[in-house]
């Protein structure tokens, strides 16, 4: 890797480990909530948990555990909360990048997310917690503005590679941010914590944890980080006529380049790929710590480890495979393998619950099996289409200034990619509200087996991008 890449794969890591650190936590986040709240009937997450309460009532009367049921409900909509502001302000994150630089917004952005550990470490109130995910959900920009400065820097050649650092990253910090954060959520606040004067919230050591790694990392871009936007990528071939670059999950010399028309279209289908991928994958996502919860009853740091191995077993496929075969494959071919690898793990999943209470064995090897259907899913399938998408955008040199043109509006890398991620966070706000909807209308079984069928129905439809690369 390059100096730029290197910097941008470290605060990548820096920064997904800080949003990993609280996943395996949510469901016993909301249930410390509902036992400290529950007293006060004009209380936020009373009203909360009584309006979750009459929606489920429309849909589902639960004899038993109906309120573990809506513990669930309510988890989706936490979920949604934070995925919804980013739909909103992704394309304008993207934008301002555009317009003022990487960099700049960069450093803006990570303010944002400090101050956001900042309301969680003393966030005692469900309302307070609430607000922390709001400042999150408006701050966060790393990821995507990481993929608008890896592809400033890359040629469309190594585009993939180059790209393949994010998931890299992402797969690392699930491997080790979930149980650290379990682990740091059973230990007791230390006294000198505890003597600050003020009461913190039961998990302030992982929120504590969370803000030391924002904090250093806003450091760290502060220092390391370079400006990239208009920046000329490195070349391995001068002459840009015979350059090859792949656009259509196929090798294309640049004289066949296809015009900003087709490659608008493209980037059309790679946004609606991404919301239906992520409309069902995060649901699935959301609710497997509510599934071992609800059949196993497990602990922060049993869910820890069930989502740090998912973590281990993506990192090692990114880069012991995708990387590597990710040239040969094509993008769009890449992430179809991974989306049917997701169908295959989500009827894994709907078996589960008939074996739980006859064969608790069978279940866990069936739960063991579709997380590393998963772990083969987060490793390919985001990543493909973001690498994708982003050969779409300008790509083209002035020959005069040696600076990117820009052939359209909509192919400015920030704002194209910046909506691109929208679409996927749009999925991300959805998916957990229907999937948790469903959860408790139907059951786990159904939930899964019909996502298990949307995931393949769309595997089928993606047969227009999974094309083979061919020689130019």
């Amino acid at each position: 890797m390059g100096k730029t890449e290197n910097v941008v794969f470290l605060s990548l890591v820096l920064d997904l480990f800080a949003f990993t650190i609280p996943l395996p936590l949510f469901p016993r986040i909301i249930e410390w909530y509902t036992v400290r709240e529950s007293a006060d009937p004009s209380g936020f997450l009373s009203r909360t948990l009584q309006f979750v309460s009459s929606v489920r009532g429309l849909f589902y009367q639960s004899a038993q555990n109906s309120q573990r049921w809506d513990v669930v409900l309510l988890g989706g909509l936490m979920g949604s909360v934070f995925s919804t502001l980013q739909f909103l302000v992704a394309p304008q994150i993207g934008a301002l990048s555009d317009k003022y630089g990487r960099r700049r917004i960069l450093l803006i952005t990570m303010a944002g997310n400090i101050l956001s550990a900042l309301v969680w470490v003393q966030s005692t109130s469900f309302a307070s917690y609430m607000l922390s995910r709001v400042i999150g959900g408006l701050s966060e920009g790393n990821v995507q503005l990481a993929i608008a400065i890896l592809s400033d820097i890359s040629t469309p050649a190594n585009r993939s590679k180059a790209l393949a650092h994010v998931g890299i990253a992402f797969a690392i910090c699930f491997c080790i941010g979930p149980p650290i954060g379990a682990y740091f959520a059973s230990q007791p606040i230390p006294p000198a914590v505890s003597a600050w004067g003020t009461e913190l919230n039961i998990y302030a050591l992982p929120a504590i944890l969370t803000l030391v790694l924002l904090v250093v990392e806003t450091l760290f871009l502060a220092v390391a980080l370079p400006e990239t936007r208009n920046r000329k990528p490195p070349t391995e071939i001068n002459d840009n006529s015979t350059a090859d670059v792949k656009l259509n999950g196929t090798s294309k010399s640049s004289s066949t380049r296809p015009s900003v028309q087709e490659r608008l279209e493209n980037l059309k289908v790679s946004r609606r790929l991404h919301l239906l991928f992520l409309g069902i994958f995060s649901g699935v996502e959301f609710t497997l710590t509510f599934l071992t919860f609800d059949l196993f009853d497990w602990s922060n740091r049993q869910n820890g480890a069930l989502i740090g191995s998912i973590g281990i077993i993506s990192a090692l496929l990114q880069g012991g495979y995708v990387r590597r075969a990710i040239s040969g494959v094509g993008e769009g071919k890449m992430a179809r393998r991974g989306v049917s690898s997701c169908a295959i793990g989500l009827v894994l999943l709907a078996i589960v619950p008939q074996f739980v209470s006859s064969q608790p064995t069978i279940a866990i090897r069936l739960l063991q099996g579709a997380a590393v259907c998963m772990a083969f899913t987060s490793a390919t399938v985001v990543n493909s289409l973001t690498s994708f998408a982003s050969l779409q955008c300008d790509e083209g040199v002035d020959k005069d200034t040696g600076k990117p043109t820009q052939e359209h509006p909509e192919l400015a890398k920030g704002k194209a990619l910046g909506q691109f991620r929208s679409s996927g966070q749009l999925g991300r706000a959805i998916g957990p509200l229907l999937a948790c909807a469903s959860y408790w209308t139907f059951g786990p079984s159904i939930t899964y087996a019909v996502s298990g069928v949307a995931m393949l129905a769309l595997s089928v439809s993606m047969r227009s991008v999974a094309v083979a690369p061919r020689d130019s």
